[in-house]
């Protein structure tokens, strides 16, 4: 379905939008993962229903490798006057990065980097060898996730032969398309809170499964799928199984499988944790911006939840001064119930001016997926460069494209 090619033209909407009164901006989460790769919410009708109480009025799903959910998130889109916007992430290698150690914006791993595209088109599409790449990277990780799990059946058989754990078991109850380390975490979580009714008995299978001798959060679920994930399946973890480099696309293959499935590149950004530390590659946000200008990437992201208030602001507009397209979003592909509003760390308010600029950015993704379903120049050129000289008008008729699609009787 094509949720774009039954607002009127470019031209009657910007008259439209340009005689009646409108608010100025709306509340925007450009970056949401659903139960098609691993989300907090158990169903994408869930999202809208919060975000309908939130008053989220765009919202974007974006999940990892696949574009499975558009259709189902579309309909909720739809039906609830929420404007969506689809997108999709990567996890990606730059080799020349990993052997100097440098990390990007994976904290843990120096070389790998988590990579988005925005306002790709729907229906999905990516190419024929683009296609071939992402099945075979979507296959790699699905191999080390298996070898995992049998880790994991292998341990639980230590503790309990009754236990029966397996790939299929955790994809067939817990996953829609790709299985990840989190789904073998809440699988873990709910076949003890069936087997282990009593919660002293549940704390001690969780101590032995982790090698500790007490555990004292049998309770609470997200605490504990965090600690099943973190003690279990990360590096170090009984159960860890290193990734093979075949998982992961170099940045400029991951970059040419986004323009080619129409989308705009956009770099995740990291920033501060909570001491206050940064990773190699964004430590300098001078240097960040002219590296990603090299990549010819205009479009940042972040997720203010993780960042303190002072220096994402000021991150922020240093990029939004210099042509940035700038979004945020919050997520939620975690265990736990938070807000859908985007809100700096501590859950601080974000300041106007950056809320404005979050609505800007996703105003102009909205017309670039408006006019691309229309077979129009959107706001990349096929030769990859942005259209950076038009920035203020794909803004414009992005609000109008926005508030049409919110406001106008149907």
């Amino acid at each position: 379905m094509n949720y774009f090619q039954s607002l009127p033209s470019e031209d009657i909407l910007l008259s439209w939008y340009r005689q009646h009164d409108h608010k100025e901006w709306y509340r925007v989460n450009a970056h949401i993962h659903t139960p098609y790769s691993f989300s907090s919410f158990d169903t994408i009708e869930a999202i809208f229903e919060q975000a309908v109480s939130e008053n989220i009025k765009v919202l974007g799903i974006n999940d990892f490798y696949v574009a499975d959910g558009y259709d189902e998130f579309g309909r909720h889109a739809s039906l609830n006057r929420i404007f969506p916007l689809f997108n999709i992430e990567f996890i990606g290698l730059m080799k020349a990065k990993q052997e100097q150690g440098i990390r990007i914006n994976d904290p843990n791993n120096p070389g790998r980097i988590y990579f988005s595209g925005k306002g790709l088109d729907h229906p999905f599409h990516t190419g024929f060898l683009n296609s071939l790449r992402l099945k075979s990277v979507r296959k790699e990780s699905q191999e080390q996730i298996r070898r995992m799990i049998e880790k994991v059946q292998k341990i639980i058989g230590e503790i309990d032969r009754n236990i029966s754990f397996d790939y299929s078991y955790v994809k067939k109850n817990f996953a829609r398309q790709l299985v990840r380390e989190r789904h073998i975490a809440k699988a873990i979580r709910v076949i003890a809170e069936e087997k282990y009714r009593n919660v002293q008995e549940r704390s001690a299978f969780y101590a032995k499964l982790f090698g500790i001798n007490e555990y004292t959060d049998p309770e609470r679920p997200d605490v504990t799928e965090n600690e099943i994930r973190a003690r279990l399946l990360k590096a170090g973890g009984r159960a860890f199984v290193p990734e093979d480099e075949r998982s992961f696309l170099p940045v400029q293959r991951i970059i040419s499988t986004i323009l080619q499935a129409g989308g705009i590149p956009c770099y995740p950004v990291l920033l501060d944790d909570p001491k206050g530390h940064f990773t190699e590659f964004e430590a300098d946000k001078e240097r960040l911006m002219q590296d990603l200008l090299q990549l010819n990437v205009r479009c940042i992201e972040l997720i203010p939840g993780r960042n303190s208030l002072n220096i994402l602001s000021e991150f922020v507009r240093y990029f939004h001064g210099h042509g940035f397209v700038v979004v945020f979003g919050t997520e939620h592909n975690a265990p736990g119930h938070l807000p859908l509003e985007v809100m700096a760390r501590n859950k601080e308010p974000l300041p106007e001016d950056l809320l404005k600029i979050n609505y800007e950015g996703a105003c102009l993704i909205a017309a670039h997926q408006y006019l691309r379903s229309r077979k129009k120049q959107g706001f990349v050129y096929p030769c990859g460069t942005l259209a950076v000289e038009k920035k203020e008008q794909f803004e414009e008729l992005g609000r109008a494209v926005i508030t049409y699609f919110i406001e106008k009787e149907r």
